[in-house]
């Protein structure tokens, strides 16, 4: 089953002199699958991530999720998508309690009862890996990494069909990194949690991704199985991303 389908959407930003951050980018992503976005700073992820999570209207073209399709108007997709942002502490009240950053949606949706409601946080505490005794800290107090648990939990509060993942590892060092991928991983296999995953770090999306795309430019250059990408590029820019990466390792 198709959850996503993204249909030639295109931004221009006028207030940077014109410029094409999006170009005519076309893609799907099926229930339980984790679709890879990469390429170079600047290439037009996040936009695109902005577009599909109705942050950001496109000028042109549709995005159609569970059904529902929109356009130029924007209306929030409600629970069924979410997104971890790359700094995650900029998406919270830093004068929360942890307890209430990871249940706002729920409380915001009424979806449980308060004794319901705590009890479905503190296993979410548990399977993303916070300390129950983090509960009543105060957000500010979390580290980047305990931070972006935080943000995987409360999307998981609303048990959600899409998770969109916009650099959510990248300001994180090495083992914390590692971490994270090894809980997103668990996602997938787990719970069967649909993603798209952003990222310039091409190894990363080879670890996760089952279908990967490269943009360039605004532009999607090459798209196909995971695999079949990283193993034989067809493409100049999707050769030199990947070379890139050869030649840092």
């Amino acid at each position: 089953m198709t959850l996503l389908s993204v249909h030639q959407i295109q931004k221009t930003f006028q207030s940077h002199g014109g410029h094409l951050a999006v170009d005519k980018v076309s893609f799907s992503v099926e229930e339980g699958a984790c679709f890879g976005l990469v390429g170079e700073s600047g290439c037009g992820k996040s936009t695109t991530a902005a577009i599909i999570s109705s942050l950001l209207a496109p000028d042109s073209g549709t995005v159609t999720f569970l059904g529902r399709s929109q356009s130029k108007r924007l209306k929030p997709w409600g629970c069924e998508m979410q997104m971890i942002f790359q700094n995650s502490q900029s998406s919270f009240d830093p004068r929360d309690t942890v307890i209430q950053a990871v249940t706002q949606g729920a409380r915001a949706y009424h979806l449980y009862g308060k004794n319901e409601l705590k009890e479905r946080a503190m296993d979410l505490f548990s399977y993303v890996g916070l300390k129950e005794s983090y509960a009543q800290r105060k957000v500010r107090s979390l580290s980047g990494g305990e931070c972006q648990r935080a943000a995987i939990a409360r999307a998981l509060m609303v048990e959600p069909k899409l998770l969109i993942c916009d650099e959510a590892t990248s300001a994180l060092d090495v083992l914390v990194q590692a971490q994270l991928m090894e809980l997103l991983m668990r996602l997938k296999q787990e719970k069967k949690m649909a993603m798209v995953f952003i990222t310039h770090d091409i190894p990363l999306a080879g670890a996760i991704c089952d279908e990967l795309a490269v943009m360039h430019q605004g532009r999607i250059v090459e798209r196909g199985k995971t695999r079949d990408v990283l193993d034989h590029p067809k493409t100049e820019p999707a050769k030199a991303l990947l070379s890139a990466v050869l030649t840092l390792a």
